[in-house]
């Protein structure tokens, strides 16, 4: 089974990691410090704006049949669907309210800087022409380091989703992997494929074993005490 549990931790992480680009690109959109106003006034554009962060949304797991076909008496060979079993599950479920948690928290943080730098942006658009030269400098040195503050947070922020996404894939997989030998040793099969890798063309729909696996792992998951994070 060992060969169908890594194909299911890349498909896994694959769906996970979908979501995770949210800081990624915001670097690069950070505005450039502002360059000194001439002696006469500038043109009255507005300030660049940050964009806040916005996740990738979560892939939807296929829609399931409306009736459960029967396995088939006698297959040795069954598939699974990653998705469907990491979305319809309760701690699949659990796992994505944590990552969306935090990706949440984390845009209101950055949605609360980039407000800062653009009040400081629009005061120099506005009123640098007017500033004596040390309150100016002093302005464009604090639109500086919110910049840069900005770009550090965005990185970090990254980095941190990343980490939980990996963190709450693992743990999932560490409970799911055991299920998969005990619902091939049931169903007497001796291989389960992964549906989203997609080296079939078409297949039994009772072969599917997703709603068995997730059966059992929501047993085994309302079995046991909640997990505190």
């Amino acid at each position: 089974m060992r060969g169908s549990v890594l194909a299911v931790s890349l498909a896994l992480a694959a769906m996970t990691i979908g979501a995770a680009p949210v800081f990624a690109q915001q670097a690069a959109q950070t505005p450039p410090a502002p360059a000194k106003p001439a002696q006469t006034p500038p043109a009255q554009t507005p300030p660049t704006q940050v964009k806040p962060p916005t996740p990738a949304p979560v892939p939807a797991a296929p829609a399931a049949p409306a009736v459960p076909l029967p396995f088939p008496a006698g297959a040795k060979i069954a598939f699974i669907n990653p998705q469907a079993i990491f979305s319809q599950s309760i701690d699949g479920k659990a796992a994505l309210t944590r990552v969306n948690a935090l990706i949440q928290k984390k845009q209101k943080e950055g949605e609360d800087k980039a407000k800062l730098l653009q009040g400081n942006q629009q005061k120099l658009q506005t009123s640098g022409s007017v500033m004596n030269e040390a309150a100016r400098t002093q302005l464009e040195r604090e639109i500086d380091r919110q910049q840069k503050e900005i770009e550090r947070f965005q990185q970090d922020a990254q980095a941190e989703i990343n980490e939980l996404q990996q963190e709450v894939q693992n743990e999932f997989l560490k409970k799911v992997s055991p299920i998969f030998e005990q619902v091939a040793k049931e169903k007497g099969v001796d291989m389960i494929l992964n549906a989203d890798a997609q080296i079939f063309a078409w297949a039994n729909m009772g072969l599917d074993l997703s709603p068995d696996i997730v059966k059992k792992l929501d047993a085994a998951s309302t079995t046991k005490p909640a997990a505190k994070h």
